[in-house]
């Protein structure tokens, strides 16, 4: 069995709160070693995805974007940690060991994870947001593996 299999999950967003409660809804299910790739154009909603899911998480304060800190550590009922590669080549990544945060004891959500995706895992949770509107997005979720591919068929069931 091919442990890769994608999995595609696409859900229209018609506002902040209701990206928030799709990012919330995927928080649910978070578990040690999560990895979550987020993409997208520059203010399509990849920061405010990663506030509703730490919101989910328990995550008290504010959270924003970690452009030139590269990584955030919040705690909440499991460790998030909240990384933008942006400005950073594949092999500055590389130096960092993101890979003890991948294979750790919590999640990761990695804002332009396209950018060192030779790096990320295999099996992931990957997430596209695109602008549809001033308030509207599209958010395709694609579970990378198992538990990710699970992950995906239970939204389909729930909000599909």
């Amino acid at each position: 069995m091919n442990n890769n299999v994608e999995t595609v999950f696409t859900y229209h967003s018609s506002s902040l709160t209701a990206t928030q409660l799709l990012a919330a809804e995927i928080a649910s299910a978070a578990k040690a070693g999560m990895v979550i790739g987020l993409d997208g154009d520059l203010g399509a909603g990849k920061t405010a995805f990663s506030q509703g899911f730490a919101r989910r998480l328990g995550v008290k304060g504010i959270v924003n974007s970690p452009t030139f800190t590269i990584i955030k550590e919040y705690q909440g009922v499991l460790p998030l940690y909240h990384m933008d590669v942006y400005r950073i080549s594949l092999q500055e990544a590389d130096e960092l060991g993101l890979d003890e945060y991948f294979y750790g004891q919590g999640v990761c959500l990695v804002e332009w994870s396209q950018l060192i995706q030779e790096l990320m895992p295999q099996q992931q949770l990957h997430i596209y947001i695109e602008n549809a509107g001033p308030d509207e997005r599209i958010i395709t979720v694609t579970g990378i593996g198992e538990p990710y591919g699970e992950l995906c068929r239970g939204l389909i069931q729930k909000w599909g």
